[in-house]
């Protein structure tokens, strides 16, 4: 982790920066006609989510990882934004050209435009959707890019992103054979899926980022999907700020990636019998292996986390690194 949360003070300050950011795209995103320069602003909110990214990857994830998995409120606008960043990550393992970038990317943090009341209320209510909800659902992608396009939203590549990012019937070929939008597109369907599994609803459980990866990777038929294979190998098949059972049956979170990917560093916070330790314990994964026998679901853990102490172990992780000559 980064030196940014050496203290509670800036931890805050940090958290502060990633909840004003979703707290300006909401009210983007749930009012777009009463917002002037729609277009200068969602640039802006794409340039502060590229900083807060680049600055700490590992962080960033954390922390949307952990707002994915255990928020019902905002949950379009939570959505958009960790895909968004998924995207921005993803971006140079493609060698996209910066203008497919930012399509990308603009497209993920605008996809359900048509549609964000009705995604936080489907997130909220128990039961399935409606048959109106359905015709909502069923049309959102067409409606958000001619929203978008009355907005005053011209490049067609973003446009066609949106409409098309529900789209699954692409060409059997490279993915750098596909056309721009096509690949930007299949990107996107794959992120905005990846996503959306690992999040909750009143209506099921969030799944487990791993299980969430093993059925991007092998669901409906698609045993081999480079952007899923890429996606895996980029954020890890467990992220920072997803939860892990590990040998000892105790319950550890994702700190940070490593290069070995089932060897990330944790920091245990459950005992093996399930009691909350204290101070969580900060294991290596590169120095001695942490193990991991299964994935736990953000759901199953009910106990309070503090995860500024966890945060505060990785920036001394980072720090003994250093020291010791070891890339964080």
């Amino acid at each position: 982790m980064s030196a940014d949360v050496k203290t509670e003070d800036e931890y805050e300050d940090l958290l502060g920066q990633w909840s004003d950011l979703e707290a300006g795209l909401a009210t983007l995103l749930n009012h777009p006609e009463n917002v002037q320069e729609f277009e200068a602003r969602l640039y802006q909110y794409d340039r502060w989510m590229q900083d807060l990214t680049q600055r700490d990857t590992d962080l960033a994830l954390y922390l949307l990882f952990q707002l994915a998995a255990q928020s019902h409120v905002g949950y379009s606008t939570s959505h958009a934004l960790m895909c968004a960043v998924l995207c921005q990550v993803l971006a140079p393992e493609f060698a996209l050209p910066q203008n497919e970038r930012n399509s990308l990317v603009r497209a993920a943090l605008t996809m359900n435009i048509a549609m964000t009341t009705l995604q936080d209320e489907l997130a909220r209510q128990p039961g399935k959707p409606t048959p109106e909800q359905q015709t909502g659902i069923a049309s959102h992608a067409d409606r958000g890019a001619m929203l978008l396009g009355q907005l005053g939203i011209n490049n067609e590549m973003w446009l066609d992103a949106v409409s098309l990012h529900h789209h699954e019937d692409w060409p059997q070929v490279e993915l750098q054979n596909l056309t721009p939008v096509q690949r930007i597109s299949h990107i996107l369907h794959v992120v905005d899926r990846y996503a959306a599994m690992i999040s909750p609803r009143r209506s099921r459980e969030g799944r487990s980022a791993a299980d969430s990866a093993q059925s991007i990777l092998h669901g409906n038929g698609a045993k081999d999907n480079p952007v899923g294979q890429s996606l895996l190998r980029v954020i890890g098949l467990c992220p920072p700020g997803t939860f892990v059972k590990l040998v000892g049956n105790e319950i550890a979170i994702v700190m940070r990636r490593s290069s070995q990917t089932n060897h990330p560093d944790v920091a245990i916070v459950l005992d093996r019998n399930g009691q909350t330790v204290r101070r969580p314990v900060l294991q290596h994964g590169a120095e001695i292996g942490s193990d991991i026998q299964g994935f736990v679901s953000a759901s199953a853990v009910q106990e309070r986390i503090n995860h500024h102490l966890i945060l505060q172990l990785g920036a001394k992780a980072d720090s003994r690194n250093v020291v010791a000559g070891i890339a964080p």
